[in-house]
């Protein structure tokens, strides 16, 4: 585990700790047990964003890959990415090695994945604006109105560093990359690397060349955004504090919007449950009742994403005997040429 990743971590476990005791560790826990045994319906119900996002991701590669491949990619990379100490570079990177085992060719499924990433983030800005919209709205007979400022310019923010990343694309990212790694170590031959990142680049503006496929991934993402806001009423619905649908909208896509400006802490701990406790009031909702939200989704995360780590142990074990099988198997005996 890198440096940056261990005092991120420690960071972001500290702040959950703080806010839990902070709240009242029973209180917060007593609202939670509400739900029960609800919360695994709740989990289940997760598996449609879940494939609305494999989706999104299918049809940049419709002749690559089937759904189902797509659907497992995206539990894989979303386990990864929820409970392993990585940020969120872990997921996309074990989604591309999934797809790469699966028959697809690396250069192609490292293509995918990033346009995929890059639109479900843009996706989710437009899910951001939305929920500020509805915050807009609201906020005249509301309390708290003086956070919509600052939740705009921070959305804006994200939105100018993703449309950096998107021109960066465009412009060579990898090949860039790569070039910029053989200049700082010279002493390795770079050349059969720098010419895989030229041809991912190439796939990439490929990609967003085909408009229909693009805008199709984009719209999927979307609509996987705006569907995960039933998870939220759901969770609130379980542990006695109804909300409204546009309620919901609010907190799921604004809280979403935190987690996601958290990239660098793994799994967005604390920074999520601190995003919640912010969001509660602004629905009418205490304290411990947000945080308990941010913990029924937690939950949710350990139910889909221990398997789904079960399921890449397992995966990986597979594909590695697979090779290691086909480089131990003797060649085919030459045809004497003599002897026909």
């Amino acid at each position: 585990m890198k440096r940056t990743a261990i005092v991120s971590l420690t960071l972001g476990f500290a702040l959950f700790v703080a806010l839990l005791i902070w709240q009242g560790t029973g209180s917060v826990m007593s609202t939670l047990a509400v739900a029960g045994w609800g919360l695994l319906p709740i989990a289940a119900f997760h598996l449609v964003p879940l494939v609305l996002d494999a989706a999104a991701i299918q049809v940049l590669v419709a002749k690559s890959c089937s759904l189902r491949r797509a659907t497992l990619t995206r539990w894989v990379g979303e386990s990864v990415n929820s409970l392993l100490p990585a940020g969120q570079i872990g997921g996309p990177i074990a989604m591309v090695r999934q797809m790469k085992q699966r028959g697809m060719a690396g250069r192609e499924a490292a293509a995918a994945i990033t346009v995929s990433t890059t639109l479900q983030a843009v996706a989710q800005i437009v899910f951001a604006l939305l929920g500020l919209a509805v915050f807009g709205i609201s906020a005249t007979h509301r309390p708290h109105d003086g956070l919509w400022l600052p939740m705009l310019l921070a959305t804006a923010l994200i939105a100018a560093l993703l449309y950096a990343f998107y021109v960066a694309q465009q412009r060579g990212l990898f090949g860039w990359a790569f070039r910029l790694l053989s200049k700082l170590s010279s002493k390795r031959d770079w050349s059969a690397l720098l010419d895989r990142a030229d041809a991912v680049d190439d796939i990439v503006q490929r990609m967003y060349g085909q408009r229909r496929q693009v805008l199709a991934s984009f719209l999927l993402s979307l609509v996987g955004w705006i569907v995960g806001t039933a998870e939220v009423w759901l969770i609130l619905q379980c542990i006695g504090y109804p909300v409204s649908w546009v309620d919901a909208l609010l907190l799921e896509s604004l809280g979403q919007a935190i987690r996601g400006a958290a990239f660098f802490v793994p799994g967005s701990l604390g920074v999520q449950e601190g995003g919640y406790l912010l969001l509660a009031p602004l629905v009418g909702l205490p304290a411990d009742a947000g945080l308990a939200l941010s913990l029924a989704k937690r939950t949710r995360e350990l139910l889909l994403g221990v398997p789904g780590l079960v399921y890449l142990h397992v995966s990986e074990r597979g594909w590695r005997r697979q090779r290691a099988a086909q480089d131990s198997a003797p060649l085919p005996a030459a045809t004497d040429s003599a002897s026909l």
